[in-house]
């Protein structure tokens, strides 16, 4: 079971790591500040294995790598949205975090609701009901199973 931390449409990658903390040193001082101008205490709130689920195109904005390295750093199982900014969707896949779309998870869950991810089935499990989500195609799980891209690439996969 995962916990939901839900946020709203066209959340940007400034809002997820705004630029000022983009000068620290490293992602594990950055993750701190995650969605520091919407929920000051979501990096003390979340848990490993929780899941941000979000409105239409999650992401925007910049081109920040950070963005998903620090949802990652802190333990974000996935993100499930109703669509994501295609850079953001490329950086998430590319270090690892699973991105998943769902068309109808956002309007019938609440925040802290627990539900349960399939990335298999493609399928979400909320209290209310089973609902489809995206089934990430073979190539694009096996780079999430080796932890992004680069670890992929290194392993000698391609």
């Amino acid at each position: 079971m995962s916990r939901v931390f839900k946020f709203h449409n066209d959340v940007d990658t400034d809002q997820i790591i705004a630029s000022q903390y983009l000068l620290l040193p490293n992602i594990e001082e950055m993750k701190a500040y995650t969605f520091e101008s919407i929920d000051p205490d979501f990096s003390k709130k979340v848990k490993e294995g929780d899941i941000v689920v979000a409105g239409e195109n999650f992401g925007c904005g910049s081109s920040r790598e950070q963005a998903p390295s620090v949802l990652k750093a802190l333990g974000v199982k996935a993100v499930v949205a109703k669509s994501f900014a295609r850079i953001f969707y490329r950086n998430s896949i590319n270090i690892g975090l699973p991105v998943i779309v769902s068309k109808d998870l956002y309007d019938i869950v609440d925040p802290m609701d627990e539900i349960i991810l399939d990335l298999t089935k493609g399928t979400i499990e909320t209290k209310k009901e089973t609902v489809p989500c995206t089934k990430l195609p073979p190539y694009m799980q096996n780079i999430l199973d080796h932890g992004g891209l680069i670890n992929f690439l290194n392993e000698g996969e391609v």
